[in-house]
């Protein structure tokens, strides 16, 4: 094993800050070096802005020191752990004591006890991450390097230091660490490492799923997901953190009809909306499009394979799954919205589609309009070029008409010119299903251009209709005649 590494690293946009943090550690008298993830993108071509540090010493006295003296963003300190988080300029910095770690079977919290560098480093996951970096002026950039790291950047080789049935079984977070990492770097997975993924993932359950859901929208945000999700797949552990994907996956035929695999069309769709966008939801969106169609798979005699109503189901499973992965309810609504619509604008793609139509799709998508298109366009996976070039004319068709109708009706950000309490107010009924039956009504006529959107359209055409809605309510006598 190397010690240091016969290489300096070219630091451009850190140096001062580093320098900064090298003088406070000469005067606190601690040895403190630049470490893990930062150091590995330094020497792939990448700085960062969050660095991790370990301290031999006390690294909260020392965040508190730093605090002090350059007067930097509050301290956030873990005192059980010996770590610490502050912000300093633009950076985020980590300083963590050089330690020792020991697991219980039941937990991924370590027993934690202080040691020096050289300890510290091989307790981290990967090699590729037990990399540190000297920052004091007469060795600055210098690579401590104890586990052949550099070689296996250099390899594009995801390996644990240590054996990775121990590893994993101390940490098993550090499974799902291992395939974001393959995912995100493009690098392959050392095969030891990988068998013992494999032979510890059911370790995953005692992880919370706030951890889980944090990995996976990271490998989802790689530049080629499916490099990741694949993984997750060949592994077993997509089984256990996310069922629904895991059952998207075989072909049946039936006589000479067969669908294509719905699991590897997922991927290809999430490929190809990531190399449009760095938005997270959409990436999602992508992911679950199709997250139905196992339940909605039906063999139609002279037709084949059909999935009628998989948008539908499809948004309702969207529902459970994100109260699972525990994701804002802003989230789990636009990816609903998506996955309901995904199929919509294929079905607009010809001469004869109506202006309301076109305008029931754009008020039913609303802002997300333009991501849907996004959506549909990155849904051709097709290998015949003949039928990409036709779907896709199909949507530039579908964009123009969108349009046209955008420039004529202003639909953009669409709300009706009356609102319920405009309803309750004149009618006087009270709040409840009848006040939105109505509105509904005279929604559905500005969209099918039989009023203008305009307050005194609207309110004329709820008093043209509202006898005839209000026959299906009974206990309405005290209804404005």
């Amino acid at each position: 094993m190397s010690t240091t590494h016969p290489i300096k690293l070219p630091v451009q946009y850190g140096k001062e800050i580093l320098q900064k943090i090298d003088r406070a550690a000469q005067e606190f008298g601690v040895q403190v070096y630049a470490v893990g993830g930062y150091v590995r993108d330094l020497y792939l071509g990448k700085e960062g802005t969050d660095i991790d540090f370990v301290v031999e010493g006390d690294a909260v006295a020392f965040a508190y020191f730093l605090r002090k003296k350059y007067r930097t963003s509050r301290v956030v300190a873990y005192k059980r752990f010996g770590t610490a988080m502050l912000q300093m300029d633009d950076f985020k910095l980590e300083f963590v004591t050089a330690r020792e770690e020991h697991y219980d079977p039941d937990s991924r919290k370590p027993h934690v006890r202080k040691a020096d560098l050289y300890t510290d480093l091989t307790r981290r996951d990967f090699t590729i991450n037990c990399l540190a970096m000297r920052i004091d002026p007469e060795h600055f950039g210098e690579v401590i390097d104890i586990f052949n790291g550099i070689e296996d950047i250099e390899r594009k080789l995801i390996r644990t230091p240590l054996d990775p049935v121990v590893t994993f079984n101390d940490d098993p977070l550090r499974i799902l660490r291992a395939i974001r990492f393959a995912a995100q770097l493009q690098f392959r997975i050392e095969e030891k490492t990988y068998q013992a993924i494999i032979q510890t993932k059911e370790r995953l359950k005692i992880i919370s799923q706030e951890r889980i859901t944090e990995e996976f929208k990271k490998l989802l945000m790689a530049p080629k997901p499916s490099i990741g999700l694949q993984l997750l797949k060949d592994t077993g552990v997509l089984k256990i953190i996310f069922p629904e994907l895991d059952q998207l996956s075989g072909v049946d035929q039936r006589k000479d009809y067969h669908h294509k695999d719905v699991f590897k069309h997922t991927l290809q769709v999430v490929d190809n909306i990531a190399q449009k966008t760095d938005k997270f939801e959409l990436r999602l969106a992508a992911l679950l499009h199709d997250i139905a169609k196992p339940q909605t798979k039906r063999f139609v005699e002279g037709v084949g394979w059909t999935f009628h109503g998989h948008e539908e189901l499809g948004a309702r499973m969207v529902a459970r799954i994100g109260r699972r992965m525990r994701l804002p309810n802003s989230t789990i609504k636009y990816v609903q919205k998506l996955v309901r619509l995904h199929l919509r604008p294929i079905q607009l793609a010809n001469a004869d589609v109506t202006d309301s139509a076109i305008r029931r799709l754009m008020v039913e998508a609303g802002e997300e309009i333009d991501d849907l298109m996004m959506l549909c366009r990155a849904d051709i996976t097709s290998k015949n070029p003949q039928k990409v070039r036709q779907y896709l004319a199909n949507f530039d068709y579908v964009e123009k008409r969108i349009k046209e109708v955008e420039e004529k009706d202003r639909l953009r950000n669409f709300k009706p010119a009356i609102t319920g309490e405009d309803i309750m107010n004149a009618l006087n009924i009270p709040p409840g299903p009848l006040v939105g039956k109505i509105k509904q009504a005279i929604v559905d006529a500005i969209l099918d251009g039989k009023i203008p959107n305009e307050r005194e359209a609207c309110m004329q055409y709820m008093y043209e209709i509202k006898d005839k809605i209000l026959e299906t309510y009974p206990d309405t006598r005290t209804v404005n005649k």
